[in-house]
Formats: C-alpha cells, structure tokens, sequence
C-alpha cells in the first residue's frame, strides 16, 4: 500500500473510531442519565436525608423540629430513608461545613434552617452544583433553594404586636416600650420586626429597640439592663420580645430592677415561657405548631429526593433575595395567652398538665383552671 493510501486508510479509521467513541459518549451519557433513574426507582425509599439545624440554645429544635422530621421521613418512606443530623451551635462557618460534609457523603436532599441566611448562599450552590435540592426549613436561606417552609413571620410580628397593644389598653402611650428583635443574621427577625411595627408604630413610644446578637437570652438581659438605665424603671410600660428565650431573660433584668406586672411578648411557646404566662409574668407567646411544619419540610424533601413534583403539596410561592417563585408551605400561627393554654399547647399534646404545673406554679395553675 502506497504511502498516500495508507494515509487514507487511517483517516477512514480514524474517523470510524471518532463516530465510535462519540456513539460511545451518547450511549453512556444516556445510560447515565436512565441508571440515575433506575438506580432512583430501585432505591425508592431508602433514601438519605440530611437535616441541619441552627442552634441548640432554643429548646425546640431538640425537643421538636428534629425528632418530628425523623419521624415524618420514616412515614413517608415505609421506614427505609434515614435522616442525617447536624447542629451548628449558631456557628454560621461549622455549618458551611457541615454542608459539604454533607455533599461529600452524598445524602439525597437537605433540609436547612440557616444559622445566617446569607452566609449559607455559596453552600446552596455547592448543593445544588452536586445535584442535591435543598429545602430551606424556618428560615429563607438565600442561594438556589428548591423549596421553603415556615410560618408568616410578619403575621407572627403582628400578631405580637397586637397582643402588646391589647394588654396596654388605654395606657399604650402613657409611658415608652422596649423591642427587642432577634438577630440581624436572622431574616425571619426582620420579618417579626416588620409585622410588629406595622402594628405598633404611632400607636406606642418606642424607647429603645434592639437587635439582639444571636438571639441569646443572655444579651436580651444585657440589652434591657441597659434600657432601664436609659430610660429610667418608672417610664417603661411594656417589651416586645421577639421570642420565649429571650423574654426569659428580660425578664430578669425586670424583676431586678423592682419591674413587675407590664406585658412582655414571646414566641415559640417554650415550656419556660408557658410557665412565665401562667404566673403572669410573661404576657404571651406565639404558638407555632411545629409538627405542621416539620411534615411539610419532610414531605417537601422526601419528594425532591425521589424526583417527584412539589406541585401538589407546596401551594405557596415565595421570593428570597436570590431566588424567586420558590415553592412554598406556610404554617398558620395562634396568639397564646393564659386564657387558651389547654385549647393549644395541651390540646396538641406539646405540652401535659403536669409538664407545665410542677410545684412551682401550681397555686397559679390552680388559679388559671390547669388542673
């Protein structure tokens, strides 16, 4: 074979191996794709979840949002998927981590409650770039999130914000009131803080307002220490507390400082808190049932891990920062004061009886019909 013809020979070869090689490529990129869905379908239920919460200074996430997640996942997966449990300690960087830790183990969907909402964003993404969908639980995370679960949060700030103006009755501007937001990491604390001043703002003097760093009880009780340094013990009528734990600790400042009998607000319906409302010395809370949430987050993370659409479960959509129309499940919240404890909190079996009437309060359980 003369050399140009052996030339030709090896460019028909070598383009028969081109089209070979790329029949090759075609044949295992759709292989690939119809093994996911196999190995999908094959899998059904045995699917793994990855659960991150954000902190563990709030009794309910412990006490409630975990195990109530861990069960409804066990369900709706005919007790084949598990889920995969980390706490981040408010620690915005350890749960980054944690995510890719997540990523690196190869869990089928994550649901995340963002100690940072921003911060998470490049966490998302890496998620997602991984192929596994995100479900941002209780609070918007930024970043590309597939779905969204929590309460009305400026409705949960109204809803405080009514109560506060309630108790204050005719005495709402004869004196100034303390807030006292959640932290500024927080978005759903900027949705409290909304809904509470769409209610209070020119019906109330607010004398000082805080955002609390962290949400910790410890610097609510700094923050009104110094209120009451500020404005002096006689003029301050009521505080709008953000949630139970930090109205835990203004409370204390209160009752150091001679403070008795004004109206502080709460969320979250903690079992101090519950007890605060019996005594009289919290005003109310904002009862969120969490199992309704906790479901929606399960089912929404069940259904991505298993490529099923959302659309029969999420009725809501809603816009974070960097994501619009997100598929979403927004959970109704009552306004819980002494009068409806056993309608709410007992009724639902959150809370016994006996849980909230030990020794302590039991002349004011007594008193309020908890028996």
């Amino acid at each position: 074979m003369n050399t140009r013809m052996r030339r030709a020979a090896f460019a028909v070869a070598a383009g028969a191996m081109a089209v070979s090689l790329a029949a090759c490529g075609s044949a295992k990129e759709s292989t690939g794709g119809a093994d996911k869905s196999a190995d999908s379908k094959k899998k059904g239920d045995a699917i793994t979840v990855g659960l991150l919460l954000p902190e563990n200074q709030t009794a309910r996430y412990e006490k409630f949002d975990r195990p109530l997640i861990e069960k409804k996942v066990s369900e709706l997966t005919n007790g084949k998927g598990k889920v995969v449990y980390a706490n981040a300690k408010q620690d915005a960087t350890q749960q980054n981590q944690q995510v890719d830790t997540m990523i690196t183990n190869k869990v089928d969907v994550l649901i995340i409650d963002a100690v940072d909402a921003a911060a998470i964003k490049n966490s998302v993404q890496k998620a997602k770039d991984a192929g596994i969908p995100v479900v941002a639980y209780d609070r918007l995370a930024q970043g590309p999130i597939d779905a969204y679960t929590s309460f009305d949060n400026e409705t949960v700030g109204k809803t405080q914000g009514e109560a506060l103006l309630k108790a204050l009755g005719s005495k709402a501007k004869s004196g100034k009131i303390v807030m006292m937001n959640g932290s500024s990491t927080d978005p759903n604390a900027a949705q409290f803080k909304k809904g509470a001043h769409d209610v209070l703002d020119g019906k109330v003097n607010v004398g000082k307002e805080y955002d609390t760093k962290e949400w910790k009880p410890e610097n609510a009780n700094s923050n009104m220490e110094g209120a009451i340094s500020a404005l002096g013990k006689k003029n301050i009528i009521g505080v709008y507390s953000a949630n139970d734990g930090m109205a835990g600790g203004i409370i204390t400042a209160l009752k150091s400082a001679g403070i008795a009998n004004i109206p502080v607000t709460g969320q979250d319906a903690e079992l101090a808190g519950v007890q605060r409302i019996v005594s009289g010395a919290q005003y109310m809370s904002v009862y969120k049932p969490y199992a309704p949430e906790a479901d929606a987050a399960a089912e929404m993370a069940v259904n991505l891990a298993q490529g099923k659409s959302l659309d029969s479960v999420a009725k809501d959509k809603v816009d974070s920062p960097t994501t619009k129309g997100v598929p979403s499940i927004l959970v109704a919240v009552t306004s819980l004061t002494k009068d409806n404890i056993k309608d709410t909190v007992i009724k639902d079996g959150v809370y016994t009886v006996s849980d909230i009437c030990t020794a302590q309060y039991k002349a004011a359980c007594d008193k309020a019909g908890l028996k």
